[in-house]
C-alpha cells in the first residue's frame, strides 16, 4: 500500500470514529469533540480522542452515581415501606377463661384458674423499706413509633439505643409510678441486647442474679418487652381506649415446665402472681391486657417465683400510647402490690 492510500484509510477509520463518538456523545450528553488532527501520526490523535471521551463519560457517571446515592439517602427516611394496621385484639376468645382472667394455653398441660386465683402468694409486699420490685429489658432497644401514622418509612426504626425512645422509657414510667406509690423499685436500665442480641436473654440472667442477690428484699421480677405484629411490609399496632385516649395493649407472657423442658419446676407460683395481675387488669381497664399467652418456654422465669415478661404495645405503636399503657399497668401493679400487703 502506497503512502496516499495508507492516508486515505486513515482518513476513513478516523471519521468512522468520530461519527461513533458524536453518537455516543449524545447519547450520555458530552461535550462533543470538535476537531482532530488528521496526520500520518493520526493514531496517536485517537487515542488521545479515547481516552478523553472515557474520562468524561466516567466523571458523568460518576456524579450521576453520587446524586443518585444523595436522592435515595435523602428520600429513604420519608419513602412509605409498608401500611400500619390500628386493631383490637381481644382478649374474649382465648380458649382458658375464669372471672376476668383470659389465658391462651399451647401447652399439654392443664390450667385451673381457678384454682390458681384461690392459692395463696407465698411473700408479702413492703412499703417505703427495701427495694420489692426489680425492672429489667432482656430486649432494651426495643422501640416504638415516634409519631401517629398510618405508615412507616425507613427512619422508623424498630430498634433505637437511645434510652429515651426504647423500652427502657417505657419502664421508668412504670419504675417512677411505683415508687411515688411506696413500692420501692429497682429498673436496670442495661441494654442487654446490644451489641449481641442472641446473648439477650443469657446477659439479662446475671443482671437478675446480681440483683436479687444484693437485694434479697425483691418479691417481683418484671422483664418488660414489645411485641412486632404484622406480615411484611405492613405493621399492625394495637390499641384500646381507656379515659377516652388510645393505649397499647399489652400481654403477659408466661412460660412452664412442659413439652420436655425441665429447667422450670416453679412456674406455678409465677403462673398465680401473674393470673392475678391480669385480672386485675382487666377489672380496671377492660380490654387494655391480651389474652395471656402461656407456652412451653422459660424466659428467665424460673430465677425468681415472682417473675413475669409483659409485651408493651408492638413496634408500630406510639411510644406516647406505650407509657400511656406503663402508668395503667402502673395502676394495676400498685393494687396488686397493696393486696398483697
Amino acid at each position: 500500500m502506497n503512502r496516499d492510500s495508507k492516508k486515505e484509510l486513515w482518513q476513513v477509520i478516523i471519521s468512522a470514529f468520530l461519527c461513533a463518538a458524536l453518537f455516543m456523545a449524545d447519547a450520555f450528553a458530552l461535550p462533543r469533540v470538535l476537531s482532530v488532527n488528521i496526520t500520518e501520526s493520526g493514531g496517536t490523535a485517537l487515542k488521545e480522542t479515547e481516552k478523553e471521551i472515557e474520562k468524561k463519560a466516567e466523571d458523568t457517571a460518576s456524579e450521576d452515581s453520587e446524586k443518585a446515592e444523595k436522592a435515595v439517602e435523602t428520600a429513604g427516611s420519608d419513602v412509605k415501606l409498608g401500611e400500619i394496621q390500628n386493631k383490637f385484639i381481644t382478649p374474649y376468645t382465648a380458649n382458658t377463661s375464669y372471672n376476668n382472667v383470659y389465658l391462651k394455653n399451647s401447652t399439654e398441660l392443664k390450667v385451673n384458674l381457678k384454682e390458681l386465683l384461690e392459692e395463696n402468694i407465698n411473700f408479702k409486699i413492703e412499703k417505703n423499706g427495701d427495694p420489692q420490685v426489680l425492672i429489667v429489658h432482656t430486649h432494651a432497644t426495643e422501640s416504638f413509633m415516634t409519631e401517629d401514622r398510618d405508615y412507616y418509612t425507613a427512619s422508623d426504626k424498630s430498634r433505637s439505643t437511645d434510652n429515651s425512645r426504647n423500652m427502657v422509657a417505657v419502664g421508668k414510667v412504670l419504675a417512677d409510678k411505683l415508687n411515688k406509690a411506696g413500692i420501692v423499685t429497682i429498673q436496670s436500665e442495661t441494654q442487654h441486647d446490644y451489641p449481641d442480641y442472641n446473648y439477650s436473654y443469657y446477659n439479662s440472667e446475671k443482671t437478675v442474679k446480681e440483683y436479687i442477690e444484693k437485694y434479697p428484699s425483691i418479691k417481683i421480677v418484671l422483664d418488660m418487652h414489645r411485641d412486632a405484629i404484622g406480615a411484611s411490609p405492613d405493621k399492625v399496632k394495637i390499641t384500646t381506649k381507656v379515659g377516652g385516649k388510645s393505649a397499647a395493649q399489652v400481654m403477659l407472657v408466661m412460660g412452664s415446665q412442659s413439652g420436655g423442658r425441665t429447667d422450670y419446676p416453679n412456674y406455678r407460683e409465677n403462673l398465680k402472681l401473674a393470673v392475678r395481675l391480669q385480672q386485675t387488669l382487666e377489672i380496671m381497664h377492660p380490654g387494655l391486657a391480651r389474652a395471656i399467652n402461656f407456652g412451653s418456654f422459660e424466659y428467665n422465669q424460673s430465677l425468681h417465683p415472682g417473675s413475669m415478661l409483659i409485651e408493651m404495645g408492638t413496634d408500630a405503636n406510639t411510644l406516647e400510647e406505650v407509657k400511656y399503657s406503663a402508668e395503667l399497668v402502673g395502676d394495676a401493679l400498685i393494687s396488686l402490690c397493696n393486696a398483697l400487703s
